[in-house]
Formats: C-alpha cells, sequence, structure tokens
C-alpha cells in the first residue's frame, strides 16, 4: 500500500487530515449565505421606499436584525475559509503564517464591526411602523 494515501482518499482525510472539516464548513456557509441573501434581496425589494428612515426603522426590527446579523457572520466566515485555501496553496514560505493571522484579524475586525453597525441601528433607532 506504499505511503497510505490510498485509503486516506477513500475516507476523505488527505494528506492534512482535515480536509473534510474545512470542505463542509465552505459548503454550509455557501447555502447559508444563498439563503440569507435571498431573503435580503427580497426584503429589500419589498419595502414601500427606500429612503433613510424607511431603511433604519425596518432594520430596526429583531426580524431583521437577527438574519441581517447571520449574514454577516455567515459571509465573513465564508470569506476567511476560502482566502485561507488561496494562501495555503499559493503561499509557501514564511509569510504565510503572517497573512493568516492577517486575514484572521482582518476578518473579526470588520465583521465585528459589522455587526456592531447593526446592533446600533436596531438598538437606537425609534420605532416608526412601516
Amino acid at each position: 500500500m506504499g505511503n497510505g494515501t490510498s485509503i486516506g482518499r477513500v475516507r476523505g482525510l488527505g494528506s492534512a487530515k482535515e480536509g473534510a472539516h474545512h470542505w463542509w464548513h465552505q459548503r454550509f456557509t455557501a447555502g447559508s449565505n444563498l439563503i440569507l441573501v435571498l431573503w435580503f434581496i427580497l426584503s429589500i425589494a419589498m419595502l414601500p421606499a427606500y429612503d433613510h428612515a424607511t431603511i433604519t426603522a425596518w432594520m430596526a426590527q429583531t426580524i431583521v436584525a437577527v438574519p441581517m446579523i447571520l449574514l454577516v457572520v455567515s459571509t465573513f466566515y465564508h470569506f476567511r475559509l476560502g482566502l485561507q485555501v488561496v494562501i495555503e496553496d499559493y503561499q509557501h514560505d514564511e509569510t504565510r503564517i503572517v497573512l493568516l493571522v492577517l486575514l484572521n484579524f482582518f476578518t473579526i475586525g470588520a465583521g465585528a464591526f459589522a455587526v456592531f453597525s447593526i446592533l446600533k441601528v436596531a438598538f437606537t433607532t425609534t420605532g416608526a411602523a412601516l
């Protein structure tokens, strides 16, 4: 059997023993992104107007703020997973670690900023009925 790569492929482990886990996370986030983006597009399309007051009143609703936060988290996690694969596949020297750390900082920072912005609108907007 040599180095055991045939049985590793059958088990779905690969040489690093963790490829299937990463692959499933990418597929799961892709599916959730699809559903949440469709929800977002349909929700925006059904609004009566697109002015600032209407959008902020819409975002202040719990039924809107929660899926928006889920969309942000899912999108940034999917972004991180995809760029991690690109960095690991094409960067082979010591800068790979630096790029992975920068990717994690950027993803967490930008995602936290987006979630904070959604929460700020949701908690500070006075509820005007749509």
